[in-house]
């Protein structure tokens, strides 16, 4: 099956202006946006911007030359080689790269990090980074399930209006995993006149939303501009609500792993679409939406706020540092469950139970006949 590197080499010859963007192209910045590329690529504070092919040859260079900083933040093994293709081809290395943000903050529980693409074809795309590797990024998801809003969706329409403050033309917002909710969120809650400058907001298996925005006025106007792909196992794609179609995505992987974008399959200018998510898909879906509905707003803040401070017990501030210091981390974490009082024990227990329970409730989902 064809990825997103064979669409480089089948289009990297041909500009946005010869060959309109497309759903592809829209996956390949939603990837490009995990890159590190803190003091590379400019920031929000300036009007420079860098052509990706510069970026990455400065992003290669410090990458061989055993960079540190490079090497814990990459998300995917394969992302080195991605902006090199990228910066090597006529249709991506042309591209210009500004208003780059990384911003982590404990105290706020927000990770929160975006970047504009110059298109060249009298437009630009911006795109919101899905959750990255630190343990206060993972806590972040937890809270949408108990708040209506969390700190990076704000940062989102501040940044939206940011750069639409800075720049001219049309509009396209996108991004993967909680960078598409972001996405959407940003283009549902900016001031109308920059809504309206919105063509197209791309949401790639991405989690969705408090019924609240759903409902708002806002979500409503740029509803019918919304493009959601999720793959056929999807699980973050299905969590919490949405209230849009969504075109599913044939991947290469199995399960979980389908997540990742490397493994959706492409054409010339199109994704590979197939009929529905698998049965399994729609057993967690079913299965994590009972959990969550049958927990009070304050069970779902108590349970997720002990399983974050058990994972901070490691003392690790990423799932990286987790990985590569694990026995460690994990002497740690056990010794940390000692301190845990009598009712957060309980509490977690009584969770994870019932979340037992409606994976049972629902087992059923996963023998009725389908395709998978």
């Amino acid at each position: 099956m064809n990825n997103l590197f064979d669409y480089i080499t089948w289009r990297g010859d041909l500009d946005f202006t010869q060959s309109p963007f497309n759903p592809v192209d829209n996956i390949i910045f939603s990837q490009l946006s995990y890159l590190p590329l803190d003091g590379i690529v400019p920031g929000l504070d300036t009007k420079d911007e860098i052509s990706v092919s510069l970026a990455a040859e400065i992003f290669t260079e410090r990458h061989q030359s055993g960079d540190t900083g490079i090497a814990q933040a990459l998300m995917y093994k394969e992302d080195p080689a991605l902006i090199s293709a990228m910066g090597s081809s006529r249709r991506f290395g042309n591209c210009r790269l500004r208003g780059y943000v990384n911003h982590i903050d404990t105290n706020r529980e927000m990770q929160f990090s975006a970047l504009c693409v110059m298109t060249g074809d009298k437009s630009c795309f911006i795109v919101y980074r899905g959750t990255d590797l630190t343990l206060v990024g993972w806590k972040e998801d937890f809270n949408m399930s108990f708040k209506e809003v969390i700190p990076a969706q704000i940062e989102g329409v501040y940044y939206l209006e940011q750069m639409a403050s800075m720049i001219k033309g049309p509009l396209r917002i996108g991004g993967h995993s909680k960078g598409g909710n972001l996405a959407v969120y940003a283009a549902a809650l900016c001031r109308n006149k920059i809504q309206k400058r919105i063509t197209a907001i791309y949401s790639n298996d991405a989690p969705g939303f408090h019924k609240n925005v759903i409902a708002s006025d806002g979500f409503a106007a740029v509803k019918d501009r919304i493009h959601s792909f999720v793959p056929r196992s999807s699980i973050v794609g299905m969590l919490l609500e949405h209230s849009c179609d969504y075109s599913v995505i044939h991947s290469s992987r199995t399960g979980l792993l389908q997540h990742e974008l490397y493994s959706w399959g492409v054409t010339y200018n199109d994704m590979i679409h197939v009929d529905e998510v698998t049965q399994g898909s729609r057993f967690v879906d079913k299965t994590l939406k009972e959990w969550i509905g049958n927990l009070n707003v304050a069970q779902r803040e108590q349970f997720f706020d002990a399983l974050y401070a058990i994972l901070s017990a490691s003392q690790a501030k990423s799932l990286y540092e987790i990985e590569s210091s694990w026995f460690t981390a994990t002497r740690r974490i056990i010794k940390s469950l000692g301190h845990i009082d009598e009712s957060t024990k309980a509490l977690i227990h009584k969770t994870l139970a019932a979340l037992v329970s409606a994976a049972r409730k629902n087992i059923d989902t996963l023998l009725k006949p389908g395709k998978e």
